[in-house]
């Protein structure tokens, strides 16, 4: 397609250092492959339906379902809670009725349309947030297993690096949690600590095997 046309002038200006395809189409697959190759990043965004031969062929793949929020609906406006329109700054209140009056409209025409284009890209998407299953877990053990060190503690950061390596389209989200320390500690089956690394440097969050849960969870 034309797209990809255009894509493969941009890699070959050797301008960029990474590029993003949006799309849940299978086509380009071999485009991302084609970039990587270049020695460039891929990153991926597209749907749950996207076939996985195009996930794996970027170095990381978003599924557009986890950007979505999955608490609420979005709230209309005049709803009875607090309304984004009331929180007009303290210094307007020496403004003339008038003024203060054409802002609040203003402010809830701008979040009435916000709201309507949420809604209805939430309704047009299937948002199911998967269970945490012993392949999920498996692979989570073997991530801080090989990423540890002599202590069995393992940073997390290293540990989701590698299983984004594994796969491009692993993301803690699409299991209901913001984070991988919270869908770690989720399973009781990992001991999560914050500690420094050194002398003045800021801490970081570790990951360990708990062998203990791992075998009363076997019984």
């Amino acid at each position: 397609s034309a797209m990809i046309i255009d894509a493969m002038d941009l890699l070959y200006s050797k301008s960029f250092d990474g590029f993003c395809i949006v799309s849940s189409d299978s086509d380009f697959t071999r485009l991302a492959s084609r970039i990587r190759e270049s020695g460039l990043v891929v990153y991926g965004c597209g749907e749950r339906k996207t076939p996985k031969a195009f996930v794996t062929a970027c170095d990381r793949f978003i599924y557009v379902e986890n950007l979505m929020p999955t608490t609420e609906a979005p709230r209309p406006v005049g709803s009875d809670g607090p309304s984004s329109a009331a929180g007009l700054s303290a210094s307007s209140s020496s403004l003339p009725v008038h003024t203060l009056l054409a802002k609040r409209k203003r402010v809830e025409s701008r979040l009435e349309k916000e709201a309507s284009i949420d809604a209805q890209a939430v309704g047009s998407l299937t948002i199911e947030t998967r269970e945490v299953d012993e392949e999920v877990i498996d692979l989570l053990w073997e991530a801080v297993e090989i990423a540890a060190d002599e202590e069995g503690w393992a940073v997390l950061s290293k540990v989701g690096s590698l299983i984004t390596k594994w796969h491009p389209d692993f993301d803690s989200r699409t299991y209901g949690f913001r984070k991988l320390k919270e869908l770690m500690a989720s399973t009781s089956l990992f001991e999560i600590i914050h500690r420094s690394p050194g002398l003045g440097k800021p801490e970081l969050a570790y990951a360990r095997c708990s062998v203990e849960q791992w075998e009363a969870r076997l019984l």
